[in-house]
């Protein structure tokens, strides 16, 4: 399957057993902000957490090809997205 059909699917069209089993995308990506930020003792906004995380994909990318971090890190740019399009409608 297409790495952009495969990234759709786990942002877009998450079963309801993985979102069960791992809560919403965008939530837990807030929470990881906040987790982040009290053990940083730093504001780690959610936008940074992303980056973070599309950042660890694309380094462990330029050592060795594995389609699951081009796989992650493009999911996490869509969810990125999501989260960006929801802030901005959402004042």
């Amino acid at each position: 399957m297409n790495i952009l059909k495969k990234a759709n699917e786990i942002v877009n069209e998450r079963s309801e057993e993985k979102v069960r089993q791992y809560g919403d995308f965008i939530q837990c990506m807030k929470k990881t902000a906040r987790i982040a930020s009290e053990i940083s003792s730093k504001d780690i906004t959610t936008e940074d957490a992303y980056n973070v995380l599309i950042a660890l994909k694309l380094s462990r990318h330029s050592n060795n090809y594995k389609e699951d971090n081009l796989l992650d890190a493009v999911a996490y740019m869509g969810s990125l997205n999501n989260y960006k399009l929801n802030t901005n409608n959402n004042g």
